[in-house]
């Protein structure tokens, strides 16, 4: 299967999606599967991994529904609670549907520099490690040694690193980025998803020049049998085309061998999130 690792849905409205300011009015409408299914076809893709993009139980519901009417869909990250005293039972509930595959917050967002240190939020991710699901870290590039700390409290624990951790790109790969990434990329249990870079650029004016160095870091660090191929749509509309973006890493990884881009676009998010064609 070629597999898009990282895309949303949702039904926009101005109060639910305050992040998508006057400056991404490209995104400020409603994306859902009639929308995707079209774009997956027209660039070869077989199915994806669709990423929570609220922070509400009923969300997570919702994209689970999805899963369960369009075969395209064959996997879900979404969005619990992990702090909550409860979190192992709703775990256990969103457990029983085989689409679940992972959670995710949004700590990006999150101002407390200590928040992966909270013992509420780790004893969330115990329980998500006893059931098997995957842990995506949705971080800044401020972040990283943050979240070094965390993939080390939980060794057991598959974590995947969204958007490269999001640097900055206005120039060469800042070093203490390259430092950081390097650092996480040690832990074995960790993936990341090539994903995400056209909106890290300023005015999101990207060329392939700009971003082709920060490619070669992560895959130096991760090696292709731990990347995996992610779109970030609709995100990456206010920036890119789907198929530019594709064409953009297809041409970036044109050295990998064919085993090697057959894990980066399908293998190791097949393999990390346990699909099913």
């Amino acid at each position: 299967m070629k597999i898009d690792a990282h895309q949303h849905f949702w039904r926009y409205t101005p109060e639910e999606y305050g992040w998508i300011d006057e400056a991404m009015q490209a995104i400020r409408a409603n994306f859902l599967p009639e929308n995707l299914l079209p774009v997956l076809s027209a660039n070869g893709i077989d199915g994806t991994v669709v990423v929570q993009a609220r922070q509400v139980l009923e969300e997570t519901r919702w994209l689970l529904q999805l899963a369960g009417q369009y075969e395209q869909i064959k996997g879900v990250v979404g969005w619990v609670p992990l702090s909550h005293p409860d979190v192992a039972d709703l775990l256990g509930e969103f457990s029983q549907d085989p689409h679940f595959k992972g959670v995710r917050h949004v700590v990006q967002a999150e101002t407390d520099p200590a928040f992966l240190d909270g013992p509420g939020f780790n004893a969330g991710l115990r329980a998500a490690t006893k059931l098997g699901l995957s842990y995506d870290l949705l971080i800044v590039a401020g972040q990283l040694p943050a979240a070094i700390k965390l993939v080390d409290r939980h060794p057991q624990q598959l974590f995947v690193l969204d958007h490269l951790a999001k640097p900055e790109i206005h120039g060469a790969p800042p070093a203490m980025w390259c430092q950081n990434l390097r650092q996480l990329a040690l832990r074995p249990n960790v993936t990341c998803k090539l994903s995400g870079l056209v909106t890290e650029v300023p005015g999101w004016k990207w060329t392939p020049e700009l971003l082709r160095p920060y490619v070669e870091v992560v895959l130096e660090a991760f090696g292709p049998r731990r990347l995996m191929f992610g779109s970030d749509w609709p995100v990456c509309l206010v920036a890119s085309t789907y198929a530019q973006w594709m064409e953009f890493v297809r041409r970036g990884t044109e050295s990998l061998s064919l085993d090697e881009r057959d894990r980066l676009f399908g293998g190791t998010a097949a393999e990390t999130y346990r699909l099913k064609a």
